[in-house]
């Protein structure tokens, strides 16, 4: 259910620009990029967004949650029943172990980072869409979508461009921060 709001956004969103697109002047080539690399590219952008910052904000709220109880679970002193300080080590150790297993997985999976550069990918596309559809910003010099359209082509790909180079670029840096790890293998010997 709560998926809902997203879902009806994303659909509306795609009619209201699958209904601008077909009322272009434009060839059909024109409309058919329009439609599946630029608009398909703002929907899953807008998915991506949407999904990395729900698990960024479901892990910051456990881990604070968490991080939160442990201290009072701690703060339990029953020296009379050995069975229930028993139980109060192990919710101390458990709760401390995810604590620190979510932190490490929301570093090791950067949502944050993710939400953020999928945000700006969808935003910096969908300005472009308006902008060209409306020809304001950098098409307002042009007379119609026909002649504005290479440029508009070359803009969307400029910044699909710059997204793969961000998702590389952090893949990259992902491989040597985890090559430069010591090796937990010992030596032949």
């Amino acid at each position: 259910m709560a998926d809902k709001p997203k879902e009806d956004y994303n659909a509306t969103l795609q009619a209201n620009f699958e209904g601008m697109i077909d009322r272009l002047e434009i060839d059909q080539s024109g409309k058919d990029y329009l439609k599946l690399r630029w608009l398909e590219q703002v929907l899953w952008m807008e998915g991506r967004s949407n999904r990395m910052r729900d698990r960024h904000q479901s892990s910051r709220r456990l881990t604070i949650i968490l991080s939160a109880v442990l201290p009072l679970i701690v703060l339990l002193n029953f020296n009379e029943d050995r069975i229930i300080e028993r139980y109060i080590k192990v919710a101390t150790v458990s709760i401390s172990s995810m604590i620190a297993i979510g932190t490490a997985l929301e570093e090791f999976n950067q949502y944050g980072k993710r939400w953020y550069s999928y945000r700006r990918s969808a935003e910096l596309l969908k300005t472009q869409g308006w902008q060209f559809l409306q020809l304001s910003g950098v098409y307002r010099t042009y007379d119609d979508h026909r002649k504005a359209f290479p440029i508009f082509s070359e803009q969307v790909e400029s910044i699909i461009q710059r997204d793969v180079e961000v998702y590389v670029t952090e893949g990259m840096q992902q491989i040597v921060r985890d090559e430069s790890q010591p090796s937990q293998t010992l030596p032949p010997g």
